[in-house]
């Protein structure tokens, strides 16, 4: 086990550019490179200095300076580094086109993030998705190893269970109000459920041959398991008091169903990873209607839904966090503080704060965004991360993470 208490990278240049801005990572190679980038992203993305006039060497020492007195943690080694790559890459006579320019809001509040790691017992077995149970538990699923495992954050004690199926490919979990783990065999198209008293294993077939990757499950109020159905392009659910299967296509071809989430009201919505669409699906009829999202290279992934029912998502292949009002079809995008190759992957609404995390570079990061201020807080995971796929909040409002590449579980505890 791991513990590291990590602060927020802080802030580089504090103009921001007024207006939608296409975050990329247009940077050039060199000795500054990775400073620019993991130092000048809390309160806009590093790409700022690519819209701005460039400045002579003598200038550009002095807005460095200027943020380092404001809190940018860019040490005396780093400074010269910095400087030069900003003043051989942006010089002077750099011409761009004409901004304009708005003070920067202040954050509403800063929060502080502590990370605790632990190893899995099995290696390489890459856990997935995390879930933080109602008993305090995390558990994970082993994808190469076949295998669920339960961490107890208290005593740091890990027990895996061996499923029955073999390389049944294990993915997502979801827990039903009995205190029950459900999740999703991937690689054999079944579903399955343990109960954490006993240990005991039951895994259900699923009767259509079409639905042969199950991805990522959720549990309703009424204890039904709805769940997407990737390469099969549909969304199902399991009746667990009948044992009845239910499927429906989704309407649009190759739509890939990715994450799904519930609103208050029992409503599955997902996640359309293969074109530019959410959906949401009626309970009673299971019709499907989709939500178009307004750029046709959005590749939305996964998805959480705050308070107010509103729909949250990654969009993993433009670096965007964007939100739906699934009552008047609005949506609002902002670029992710890593730029348009950071993959934001997993998210989660806590309180009035969207969560998410960013798997495009290294190390991976977990990104906290303020909807209130519109701005961002951004940590390095301590061991890489490698891909965060999902983020589950525990019952106190700290966070779950499974690092697939790092073989690890993580217990983030957010404080004020």
């Amino acid at each position: 086990m791991s513990k590291r208490s990590i602060l927020p990278i802080a802030a580089g240049l504090v103009l921001i550019f007024a207006g939608a801005a296409s975050a990329q990572d247009l940077f050039p190679d060199g000795p500054g490179m990775d400073i620019l980038r993991t130092k000048c992203r809390n309160c806009h993305m590093p790409d700022r200095v690519t819209k701005v006039p460039g400045r002579a060497s003598d200038a550009w020492e002095k807005l460095v300076n200027t943020m380092i007195g404001r809190g940018a943690p860019v040490t005396e080694d780093e400074v010269p580094i910095l400087i030069e790559y900003l003043a051989t890459n942006w010089p002077a006579d750099k011409a761009v086109a004409a901004i304009h320019y708005d003070a920067v809001a202040p954050m509403a509040a800063h929060v502080r993030a502590e990370f605790t790691e632990w190893d899995v017992p099995t290696a390489a077995s890459k856990p997935a998705d995390p879930l933080a149970a109602s008993d305090g538990a995390i558990w994970y699923a082993g994808q190469s190893a076949n295998v669920l495992g339960r961490l107890d954050p208290k005593s740091g004690e890990v027990k895996e269970y061996q499923l029955k199926t073999l390389q049944s490919g294990p993915y997502g979990l979801a827990e039903d109000g009995s205190g029950n783990i459900w999740y999703t065999e991937k690689s054999k198209g079944q579903i399955g459920k343990i109960d954490p008293k006993t240990g005991s294993v039951t895994e259900y077939p699923l009767s259509n041959p079409g639905a042969r990757d199950p991805h990522t499950p959720v549990v309703d109020q009424k204890g039904n398991v709805w769940f997407t159905v990737q390469d099969g392009n549909m969304i199902g659910r399991f009746a667990t008091a009948s044992g009845q299967t239910t499927f429906k296509n989704s309407p649009t071809p190759k739509s890939m169903p990715d994450g799904i989430a519930l609103n208050s009201k029992g409503v599955p919505f997902f996640a359309e990873f293969g074109t530019n669409k959410l959906a949401s699906v009626d309970p009673a009829t299971m019709a499907i209607k989709e939500f178009a999202l307004p750029d046709a290279a959005a590749r939305p992934r996964r998805i959480t839904i705050d308070a107010n029912d509103v729909v949250w998502y990654t969009d993993y292949a433009r670096g965007y966090v964007g939100r739906l009002d699934p009552a008047t079809g609005a949506v609002k995008e902002w670029a992710t503080p890593g730029g348009a190759k950071s993959m934001p992957y997993a998210i989660k609404a806590i309180g009035s704060d969207i969560w998410f995390s960013e798997s495009g570079g290294t190390p991976a990061t977990l990104v906290r965004f303020e909807p209130s201020t519109e701005r961002f807080q951004t940590w390095n995971i301590p061991s890489g991360g490698g891909v965060v796929q999902s983020i589950s909040a525990t019952k106190d409002g700290n966070l779950a993470l499974a690092e697939s590449d790092a073989n690890k579980i993580a217990l983030v505890t957010i404080t004020k």
